[in-house]
């Protein structure tokens, strides 16, 4: 799959970008590098968002892809983790290089996103948003998602960062039309 969208070049990752996707995603939610963009979660979680093992495990997923944002330079700017399991789709970790935040390249991945659902049969979106992220909450929300009521256990495993308090993953849904 490759489309351009207002500049940005978006592909299929492969293996070979694991590294670049390793350092743009916890770039994106982790550590100071993170809050200089508006969707860090440096002060809910320590560690890292994202390593190379769960990449490769995400990236070898049947019906998954982890779709890429490059800039005119080929640089890698954005992504987001797309897994089709028709009537839904999985969105996850839509990630934007902090200094590009804010500049309608989220958006632009959730239309690429809305596209590939209904290239693959799929009539809604999923997506799971920890529960204190309100600013989150209410742009999926601006971008017709909706809450679903239902919630899941944030994940244990440290991989994923270790959470300065409890935290649970709110679960939200966007309808296609």
């Amino acid at each position: 799959m490759t489309l351009y969208v207002c500049r940005m070049l978006l592909t299929a990752a492969t293996l070979a970008d694991i590294p670049a996707l390793e350092t743009l995603v916890n770039h994106a939610y982790r550590g100071d590098t993170s809050r200089r963009g508006w969707t860090t979660e440096a002060d809910l979680l320590e560690g890292t968002r994202v390593d190379a093992t769960e990449l490769r495990q995400l990236l070898e997923a049947s019906n998954a892809v982890i779709l890429t944002g490059r800039d005119a330079h080929g640089a890698l700017v954005a992504c987001a983790y797309l897994r089709a399991q028709p009537p839904q789709l999985y969105l996850g970790m839509l990630s934007v290089q902090p200094t590009l935040q804010a500049q309608g390249v989220g958006k632009q991945l959730l239309q690429a996103a809305e596209e590939y659902a209904r290239q693959h049969h799929c009539h809604s979106l999923k997506i799971t948003v920890i529960s204190d992220r309100t600013e989150l909450l209410a742009w999926y929300e601006r971008h017709g998602y909706h809450r679903t009521g239902a919630t899941e256990p944030f994940p244990t495993d440290p991989r994923f960062g270790v959470p300065r308090k409890p935290l649970v993953l709110l679960v939200l849904e966007k309808h296609l039309s």
